[in-house]
């Protein structure tokens, strides 16, 4: 790799690392906070709604501001300023002690999200033209801050320590800005056009009528699924949040292979199929007898967005017409407004027909957006398939176009042997950091094995008795170390392998 080239990869890392650590804490305050608006400030339903709407709806309307002003500046800096306010209104949630001060960090939030989401989506296109697979791979970045906040924000939240969460996660969104401050944009980057917002948004129109809709039902049924698994079962946030783990995780294992199917059977075909599987698995809620079986529907569902959702940005970022921050800033806008819809929507569908009706309504809604994505895609005017992948995408982010060299013949492998040994090394590091952590609060399975508080077969089976919920989250996160520890492994073997025959002399 040449020297720009070097310099472009570890732009790229930085800001896929910005993303992981600025995802888990949206996510976290999206699932905690009208938990925490309930018990710390004593805040109505009422007024737990208002402060979620507040958020989201400044968020929505700035997100078309945003595109324009990372269209304008430099936006790894537009980012950065994004990740500061969202770290700022964390704050703001861990010290509030009244709905003022609460309405205040709302406010801070919902700006600083749409300035940090548009500018970074924004950065990360302008490698669209040298790595196809862009999309996907910040999908799966994000996906590893989803999870890894969730473990460590739930084992911090034990004796309901809000505080410390929130504070957490504020510090995440400064490190994200600093690492997006350590990445602007080489001089002679990218060119960028100055399309005008509606000629774009007119573009995109299709295609935003189809992430509206399936985005309303996906946010609705999010919704009813924490309520119904809260209701119906009584279960604990903690148990809660392992229903939805291996979904999480899914979002960072599938992205990237399933880039693959989209160059195989096409960009219509992938979007349709996954909202028909959205829909299969939306009536398979409806009737799924317990937690174990929505668990298992639910990964499905993230296996299902882990195909749709790089396409549907992939396909904004190019028919924006070079204005990257206009074209991510309307489609977010869409994105959004399912957002805020999608749990009105649901409410009512739950209202009029229970649970069942519910699911079953949003899995029509489905089907029908299903049907509309063919007629779509052909109005937006992009091709079906992604171009062929140049040389050096192989890196977790490519070189932007105008540092690109000319492109060597193709890898025979996507990821080298150093590159996977690396990659192995961040998540080992990563699951060491947080076993350590469950074991300096008394909640490592590791530890109560090696203790003997628990037989080996009592802790692989999962017979735990009354143990904290954090005790299987640490058990089911080494199982999930050790299956990827030997995959990876395991295509380190077979890399090996091949390489000792091909330089055997013929």
């Amino acid at each position: 790799m040449s020297p720009a080239q070097t310099a472009g990869h570890r732009r790229g890392l930085r800001v896929m690392a910005a993303a992981a650590l600025a995802r888990g804490p949206a996510e976290v305050l999206d699932f905690l906070l009208p938990l925490w608006a309930g018990t710390a400030i004593g805040a109505t339903a009422g007024q737990i709604g208002a402060l979620a709407a507040t958020e989201a709806l400044l968020s929505l309307l700035g997100r078309p501001a945003a595109g324009v002003l990372a269209d304008r500046f430099d936006r790894a800096r537009v980012a950065a300023a994004g990740a500061v306010l969202f770290g700022l209104s964390l704050f703001g949630y861990a010290l509030a002690t009244n709905l003022g001060v609460a309405f205040g960090a709302a406010v801070c939030g919902g700006v600083g999200g749409a300035l940090f989401w548009v500018a970074l989506r924004a950065r990360v296109g302008e490698h669209l033209r040298d790595d196809a697979a862009i999309y996907s791979r910040l999908l799966s970045a994000e996906g590893t801050g989803i999870w890894i906040g969730f473990l460590v924000a739930l084992t911090l939240l034990d004796n309901d320590r809000y505080q410390l969460v929130f504070g957490t996660a504020g510090v995440a969104c400064l490190l994200a800005a600093v690492l997006l401050l350590s990445s602007p944009t080489p001089a002679g980057g990218p060119s960028r056009a100055q399309v005008d917002l509606r000629q774009v948004a007119r573009r995109l129109r299709p295609l935003l009528v189809v992430v509206a809709v399936t985005a309303t039902v996906e946010f609705g049924v999010s919704l009813l699924l924490l309520l119904h698994l809260q209701r119906g079962f009584g279960l604990t946030v903690g148990q809660i949040s392992l229903v939805f783990l291996p979904g999480f995780v899914i979002l960072t294992a599938l992205p990237l292979r399933l880039h693959a199917v989209v160059r195989r059977i096409g960009r219509a075909a992938t979007l349709t199929s996954s909202l028909i599987a959205s829909a299969i698995v939306a009536v398979g809620l409806a009737f799924a007898a317990n937690p174990v079986a929505i668990g298992a529907l639910w990964a499905v569902s993230a296996a299902c967005l882990a195909a749709a959702i790089p396409v549907e940005q992939t396909i904004a970022a190019e028919a924006s017409d070079g204005s990257l921050g206009r074209g991510m800033g309307i489609y977010q806008s869409a994105t959004l407004l399912g957002a805020v819809l999608g749990p009105l929507s649901a409410g009512a569908l739950y209202q009029s027909g229970g649970w069942r009706g519910a699911c079953v309504g949003a899995a029509g809604v489905l089907v029908a957006g299903a049907a509309l994505v063919p007629a779509a895609l052909r109005r937006v005017g992009v091709p079906d398939r992604p171009p062929p992948q140049p040389s050096g995408a192989a890196d977790l982010v490519a070189t932007p176009a105008a540092e690109t060299v000319p492109p060597a013949p193709p890898p025979q492998r996507r990821h080298s042997p150093v590159e996977l040994r690396r990659r192995w090394t961040v998540r080992s590091a990563v699951f060491i950091a947080g076993q350590v952590a469950f074991a300096a609060l008394g909640h490592s399975w590791l530890a109560a094995v090696a203790s003997g508080r628990y037989t080996l077969l009592e802790a692989l089976n999962g017979d735990l008795g009354d143990a904290s919920w954090q005790l299987g989250a640490s058990r089911i996160w080494l199982i999930i170390f050790l299956v990827d520890s030997i995959w990876t492994w395991a295509r380190l073997l077979r890399s090996r392998r091949r390489h000792g025959r091909e330089s055997q002399p013929g």
